[in-house]
């Protein structure tokens, strides 16, 4: 059976995306219609704010990477460099990683685990 195939039995309704953000991004995302609770109240974000744990952050991540029904998480960057050492070692293609800027952060390609694979893969480093 083929990922897709996979996949959309594990979600008839489709593919989620996953996201960890700030409150602002995560709500802009919500407002767009992306947030979703399933049967057991699992949802496929995280808003992380000063009170979050390193450890909720490395747990939520790995939770949506194992999770069949997401194809995407979008990350903000910033988060993303508080758990660099699992983007970097993530070698799978879905989930898709999609580093994003936050109202406070802009965007750096220099810091984005999957620019730099591309970069490498490519030979233009």
């Amino acid at each position: 059976m083929s990922l897709v195939n996979k996949m959309n039995m594990a979600n008839p309704d489709g593919f989620l995306i996953g996201v960890i953000a700030d409150e602002d991004t995560v709500t802009g995302v919500l407002l767009a219609g992306v947030g979703h609770i399933d049967k057991k109240r699992q949802s496929n974000f995280l808003v992380v704010d000063n009170k979050t744990t390193q450890a909720k952050i490395e747990e939520t991540f790995r939770s949506f990477t194992r999770r069949e029904d997401i194809a995407i998480i979008m990350i903000t960057q910033k988060i993303a460099d508080d758990i660099r050492y699992l983007l970097d070692d993530y070698t799978k293609t879905i989930p898709t990683i999609l580093e994003i800027p936050s109202k406070d952060h802009p965007y750096d390609p220099a810091k984005d685990s999957v620019m730099a694979k591309v970069k490498r893969l490519t030979g233009t480093e």
